[in-house]
């Protein structure tokens, strides 16, 4: 079975590099709508796969980070992202080109990390990360699976510390220091994320 989380924000971005001059050459930004599908062989104590308030807390913040916010190739002109790290207090510094297929894998790899550092409390088994899709327009949109996250045909495997969420972004997490926590815990190969024990009102 699949569920599916959508998420919204507001994001503006060069692509460097593509075919069409006022994506490459000028700064612009989308209304982006990203879906998460996740799957599973069994449901948990309440029948569900995931309880969606579940996916409120890291993950939605870790998203909403790009709200607001101009991302960039860390890649790109030094002048460039100057520009952007001084007139804009919201950016994330990204090691790939911030396209929808790009963003696809990078959410993939943030969602599919705090998944795996957290434990879960009711009964949750199994649950994986099938897939995430990108919409940077009403009618155009990129899906990321598994292999395409760590596929050297697509950029190869995405670096946590590579992705650098300027300070006023960190600042508006519940816990400023978060993603630190997560990349250390990827590190350490240990899972300090608890999602709350239900209160069970059934047994």
């Amino acid at each position: 079975m699949i569920i599916r989380k959508l998420f919204r924000f507001e994001n503006a971005h060069v692509v460097r590099n593509c075919s069409t001059r006022r994506c490459a050459l000028s700064l612009h930004g989308h209304s982006y709508r990203v879906e998460l599908l996740l799957t599973a062989a069994r449901l948990d104590n309440a029948g569900m796969i995931l309880d969606f308030g579940l996916l409120k807390g890291a993950i939605k913040e870790l998203i909403d980070s790009w709200d607001h916010a101009a991302c960039f190739w860390d890649r790109d002109d030094p002048e460039y992202i100057a520009f952007i790290q001084r007139h804009s207090e919201r950016w994330v510094s990204m090691p790939v080109n911030p396209s929808a297929e790009q963003l696809s894998r990078v959410f993939f790899v943030l969602v599919d990390t705090v998944l795996a550092v957290t434990k879960f409390g009711n009964g949750e088994q199994g649950v994986t990360l099938d897939s995430v899709i990108v919409h940077e327009t009403d009618t155009g949109y990129a899906q990321c699976w598994r292999a395409d996250a760590f596929d050297p045909e697509m950029g190869g495997p995405i670096a946590l510390d590579q992705i650098v969420f300027s300070d006023a972004i960190r600042e508006e997490w519940s816990d400023p220091c978060q993603w630190t926590k997560i990349v250390k815990a990827v590190q350490d190969k240990t899972r300090p994320f608890r999602n709350p024990l239900p209160p069970q009102q059934v047994p």
